[in-house]
């Protein structure tokens, strides 16, 4: 039995060095150590042995197998290293070489100027709403004191849907102005109520360098008590005044728009001669920015607020028109093209 066991010992260390990969090792495994391997087999002979023969044959035996079995885990440790070793060779790094550059994306002009726009008016205690781009005739005509007969409610100026809107508000539109939720947010949170809505609008327009069918608005609206176009004047010249990070002018003119009475058209002092005369400004100093006025009665009972007990004024600027202002924009397509080239540039 001891020779037997010198034999197998002989024989598993030379089946071991043989073993040259690790699926070539495992087989070598199965053969001695597996269930009906070698090793197993003569184990399992020990039985038939004298009690003497048992406890001496029997710890050599024992002995051999943690023996061999170390063997073993030191020749797959070794024919791992050799793989990691072969791998390494093969994927040669030069750690001297340079990194690849990963192109980032740019946020657009649009969004960059709408969050400062409401940064700046947050800081002066406007809220942020939004509202729906499918609005119904009411809430973006009648409500707003846009009568019938008013172009804005002819299908060659406005995007009509073939289905009706809830309550008898009339057809469903896509919203020609962000106005209508002056309406909506008087009617959720009440008065006084102070707040900007800043979205995405839609005309009936032919499509050129300066219009487009689809363009960004942001409407305003304070309503509060003892409410003049005092307040609307200090608000729009502390705003653009931060906006365009100098100090700005503006001057009223009178302009009619049916939600608000008095109507007025707001100009600012041209940023780009400082009022010295220029081709933008068409020699006057002066840049027609946007349409204000004090709240129609109208609109503001139409919010279910009492007009004689409450005043206020509402505004409402092109931020498309805003962003190829101030960044020297000449067709307002780019901004809707997608071009890569041409968002890279903010």
């Amino acid at each position: 039995m001891r020779k037997t066991l010198q034999k197998l010992e002989q024989s598993t260390l030379e089946a071991l060095q043989k073993a040259t990969t690790l699926k070539e090792l495992q087989s070598v495994y199965t053969d001695y150590f597996g269930k009906k391997g070698l090793l197993k087999e003569i184990l399992s002979n020990l039985k038939n042995l004298s009690p003497d023969e048992k406890q001496t044959i029997g710890k050599a035996a024992n002995e051999l197998k943690n023996q061999l079995e170390g063997q073993f885990k030191n020749r797959q440790n070794e024919l791992n290293q050799e793989n990691i070793s072969k791998s390494l060779k093969q994927e040669w790094l030069d750690l001297t070489a340079p990194g690849k550059t990963y192109e980032i994306g740019h946020i657009h002009p649009l969004s960059q100027t709408q969050e400062e726009v409401e940064r700046i008016f947050q800081q002066m205690g406007f809220s942020i709403i939004d509202g729906p781009e499918i609005e119904s005739e009411y809430y973006n005509f009648e409500g707003l004191n846009i009568p019938a007969h008013h172009p804005a409610r002819d299908m060659q100026d406005t995007f009509f849907l073939d289905k009706k809107a809830h309550h008898e508000e009339g057809r469903l539109v896509l919203r020609t102005h962000t106005s209508p939720n002056q309406i909506r947010a008087m009617r959720k949170y009440g008065v006084p109520l102070r707040i900007i809505v800043p979205g995405r609008v839609f005309r009936n327009e032919a499509t050129d360098a300066s219009h487009e069918h689809t363009f960004d608005q942001v409407e305003g609206l304070l309503i509060d008590r003892d409410i003049s176009l005092a307040h609307l004047k200090g608000v729009m010249t502390d705003f653009l005044s931060r906006l365009f990070k100098k100090e700005m002018k503006i001057r009223f003119r009178p302009g009619y728009f049916p939600f608000v009475e008095p109507g007025l058209e707001l100009d600012m002092s041209c940023v780009f001669c400082n009022e010295k005369g220029c081709r933008v400004c068409k020699k006057t100093g002066w840049i027609e920015f946007m349409g204000c006025g004090m709240t129609h009665p109208h609109v503001i009972r139409s919010g279910g607020a009492d007009p004689t007990q409450y005043q206020g004024w509402a505004f409402g600027f092109g931020l498309t028109r805003l962003v190829m202002m101030r960044y020297g924009i000449d067709d307002i397509r780019h901004l809707t093209s997608g071009d890569v080239r041409f968002l890279e540039q903010f």
